[in-house]
């Protein structure tokens, strides 16, 4: 087998999202083509190690093979003024679906206003009607997890009115109890993320009735194929979002789209649009709501914009090489 080729990436966001100013990460060259390992620095190793099985899976083994030829996406709105909201659904690509973040909280622990909330969603409603025309688009939005059930329970109506309808809400609240408290309590479809993704037992959300619908990712639960594993096994609709990779780990949450037998929903994987720099020559960005399903390799001039500093590239060689431990102690 070829060995692996390592490069460290780094660059800003164009937008401060899930409390980020940069992204970075480490992109692997097998004999497949190449895959990128780039586990957020507030998670350990243990979790990390399953960010690396995806990695390997793209550098080393490759995709299944699509059934469709493109993916419909969604425009990710960050926690911003209207204003600034407009702007990103009118330069989204085309894009018919939008996923507004909510539920933000400052420094201070303390919540954003929720008037602030209703005039950011009701914001990306306008951009639609002005874009698609009046009742065109879906709207959604995604706490991550960061409300109460009370404040969950106050909150979802009133953003449900300012989108007229929402789509779905995307993890409302922090547990599975609570996701299956709040779909009982409101009229919107709740969706889990962080409750499959990051949990020891993601089928538990569907033993729970706690959700509607079900977002994978694919570097936090291990490859495309243990995603389709997954989503055969929950046996609910799936949303396939990314993880804030460059074009390189987007390639393979566009496979896992590309690949799964239904999909009902667009998908979150237009992210590419947030980094300054990417790290390919033609980044995955829509074109009329949707990405063509490709995969584009490294691009030395790109990278030349998006190369890390030595400091960057080493703390990440290191965590590299913790991971690769981990897995080969595992096996």
């Amino acid at each position: 087998m070829q060995p692996l080729r390592e490069i460290v990436y780094r660059t800003p966001l164009t937008t401060r999202f899930r409390g980020l100013d940069v992204r970075d990460g480490v992109l692997l060259r097998g004999d497949a083509g190449w895959g990128e390992l780039s586990p957020f620095w507030d998670y350990d190793d243990a979790e990390s190690a399953t960010w690396l099985r995806a990695a390997r899976e793209a550098a080393d083994v490759g995709f299944p093979a699509p059934v469709r030829d493109s993916v419909p996406v969604n425009v990710t709105v960050p926690a911003v003024g209207p204003e600034r909201a407009r702007e990103i659904v009118l330069a989204s690509g085309g894009c018919r679906t939008a996923k507004v973040k909510v539920a933000q909280r400052g420094p201070d622990g303390a919540l954003e206003p929720a008037a602030a909330e209703r005039e950011r969603v009701a914001a990306v409603r306008a951009a639609f009607d002005e874009l698609h025309g009046p009742g065109i688009g879906a709207v959604r939005v995604d706490a991550n997890g960061g409300w109460s059930v009370t404040e969950a329970l106050a909150r979802i109506p009133a953003l449900d009115a300012a989108a007229r309808g929402l789509e779905y809400v995307e993890q409302p609240c922090r547990t599975v109890e609570e996701l299956a408290r709040v779909r009982r309590g409101v009229d919107v479809p709740v969706a889990a993320d962080e409750s499959v993704r990051r949990a020891d037992d993601p089928l538990r959300v569907v033993r729970a009735e706690a959700a509607d619908v079900v977002v994978l990712k694919v570097q936090p639960l291990g490859g495309v194929r243990a995603c389709l594993d997954l989503a055969e096994q929950v046996g609910l609709p799936v949303v396939v979002s990314s993880a804030l990779e460059s074009s390189v780990g987007l390639a393979a949450g566009v496979a896992l789209a590309a690949a799964l037998p239904d999909l009902p929903y667009a998908c979150g994987l237009a992210t590419a649009q947030l980094l300054a720099h990417d790290v390919v020559a033609q980044p995955l960005l829509p074109t009329d709501g949707a990405i063509a399903v490709r995969r584009p390799p490294p691009d030395a001039d790109a990278l030349a914009a998006a190369r890390a500093d030595a400091p960057t590239t080493e703390r990440w060689l290191a965590r590299y090489a913790r991971l690769s431990a981990l897995l080969e102690e595992a096996a």
